[in-house]
């Protein structure tokens, strides 16, 4: 659906739930069609003719460069260069703020109609650009086709949602209990300059994401993308720039996030920190913020989206081959590298050894390559990261049996191969730490309620997921696997936005619901307003109020 003109909002249709029904998540594409594989090789032809140039960062709709620049670099082939950025510190942080908070003062009077038709063309610019945007994904993280085209449609439905959802805010009238004399209403006013911090394994999604929901709910934007993918976050601003977002509502700036992070989450003038990453840097930010900083003049309010350690349940009314292909895709998908993924498998002694028989043998059929050429599995996204992973690959040859893989070869790229501990103690490092990469480890359960108490005995609470064919014990699940998003009978990543609002407990987040109805209310406040009429001028009132 194309939206590009401004939406008359007397004739939009007049609750979320008719707005909603204008929505349908992106289909993805099937690259077993050979016209459809044909385009994305033609995609990645394309971008590999980019690969290598200079990037500035934006401030205030002004280019900006500097003498020092850093690289991001292809995962598959850590020589090759995908893009120079500018390596900027505390300067460049605050001249971005402060471009975010002079372009505030206009951006926030601009009607919710318009803000919400920039979103409707950013998603017309990105569906036309599909392909070329996945592509760059394969080349700066080492993403699948199937996985780049998957979190280009993410951003695109992003995009989409978060427009309707701001309808719904900024024209459902707020239900209030009457009370005459007086015509009350609730109004949502946007915050001011929001910072965004978000993750490498989800480098245009999640970016875009938090971005546009602070930018469509009337707030200004400093956007520091990962160090890893720099690239693809700068195409966002091609995007918006593309769909006519005026200067300064986006700021893009690239350099160490231990300066520019650091900077961004402590300036007095920035109101609110979206970020998305690690459970130690979360929490660090929600430290950081909570400290009043010289001339602050509010709290500052945080979205901390941080990681997992999720489990598969299999219990012994489980449709086996099902789960096996369930664990697989959970474990192995992105190298392993979603906060989603399936890290434990906790597994019903009744078929335990017949479902890792089973899964070895699925999971021995992956082989790591070259994305960029058709791979199912790549690279995980850098050297830190591969040496993280064989750090824990070591770790847990003392703690399990190793059943597959526990090779990391780094001579052509940083390659891990799918990686199977069984017999793991549920305490055990590698079931408890957040690992990031392609490494499974097998827990034994005596029986339902075991694997229950396995499952949810970690310091996280994102996604779950349980395979059974007992009706009984699925809605034992649904009572008792304290997760933020549980799966039944199917994998446990993949979420949709619109349809599976994601968002974890515990250590996981502030369970903020990424793609729900509800996340657009955490970049507003809300303003009740009360006014005493006389009797007869409330239905001329009560009328007017309704445009």
């Amino acid at each position: 659906m194309n939206r590009t003109a401004t939406m008359d909002v007397r004739t939009a249709p007049s609750t979320l739930e008719e707005r909603l029904q204008e929505y349908r998540p992106e289909s993805y594409h099937d690259f077993s069609d050979p016209e459809t594989a044909e385009r994305m090789r033609d995609a990645i032809a394309q971008v590999a003719g980019q690969l290598g140039r200079e990037y500035p960062a934006r401030v205030g709709g002004e280019d900006v460069r500097l003498d020092e620049t850093r690289d991001s670099t292809d995962p598959s082939r850590p020589s090759r260069v995908v893009g120079l950025f500018p390596a900027g510190g505390q300067g460049l942080a605050d001249r971005a703020i402060d471009a975010a908070n002079q372009a505030f003062a206009t951006w926030k009077n601009v009607p919710a109609s318009e803000r919400a038709a920039v979103l409707f063309r950013s998603a017309d610019v990105m569906r036309r650009r599909r392909l070329e945007l996945a592509a760059w994904m394969c080349f700066e993280i080492g993403k699948s086709w199937a996985e780049a085209d998957a979190d280009v449609a993410e951003a695109i439905d992003f995009c989409d949602y978060y427009a309707h959802l701001m309808l719904h805010y900024a024209y459902d009238p707020y239900p209030l209990v009457p009370y005459e004399p007086e015509i009350n209403e609730m109004v949502y006013l946007p915050l001011g300059v929001v910072a965004v911090i978000p993750p490498w394994n989800f480098p245009l999604a999640i970016l875009t994401g938090m971005t546009v929901a602070a930018i469509v709910t009337g707030n200004t934007v400093v956007l520091k993308p990962a160090s890893e993918t720099m690239t693809i976050g700068w195409k966002l601003v091609e995007v918006m720039d593309e769909a006519g977002l005026p200067p300064g509502v986006l700021n893009f700036i690239t350099g160490p996030g231990e300066v520019l992070g650091k900077r961004m989450v402590e300036h007095q003038d920035v109101h609110m920190i979206a970020f998305t990453g690690s459970r130690e840097v979360g929490l660090e930010t929600v430290e950081r913020a909570a400290r009043h900083q010289p001339g602050q003049t509010h709290i500052k309010r945080v979205i901390a989206e941080m990681g997992g350690k999720d489990a598969i349940v299999v219990d012994s009314d489980a449709d086996l081959d099902q789960a096996v292909e369930g664990v697989t895709v959970s474990a192995f998908g992105f190298q392993g590298q979603k906060c989603s993924a399936c890290s434990r498998a906790v597994v019903d002694a009744s078929l335990y050894d017949e479902f890792i028989k089973r899964l070895v043998a699925r999971a021995a059929k992956i082989e790591p390559g070259e994305v960029t050429e058709g791979a199912w599995m790549g690279p995980v996204a850098s050297r830190s990261q591969f040496e993280k992973v064989r750090e824990y690959i070591e770790i847990g040859k003392g703690e399990g049996t190793l059943v597959l893989g526990g090779k990391a070869d780094p001579s052509r790229g940083w390659y891990v191969q799918p990686t199977i501990f069984a017999d793991v103690d549920s305490h055990a490092r590698i079931a408890q730490e957040e690992i990031f990469g392609p490494v499974l480890a097998i827990i034994k359960a005596k029986d339902f309620d075991d694997a229950l108490h396995i499952a949810n005995d970690t310091q996280f609470g994102l996604t779950g997921a349980v395979f059974t064919d007992n009706e009984e014990k699925l809605d034992r699940a649904r009572e008792e696997f304290f997760v933020g998003n549980l799966y039944l009978n199917r994998k446990c990543t993949g979420a949709l936005v619109g349809v599976h609002p994601f968002g974890g407990f515990n250590m996981s987040g502030t369970d903020s619901k990424a793609g729900g109805r509800d996340y657009l209310g955490l970049f507003l406040q809300a303003k009740a307003i009360s006014r005493k009429v006389k009797k007869q001028q409330s239905k001329t009132v009560t009328e007017a109020q309704a445009f």
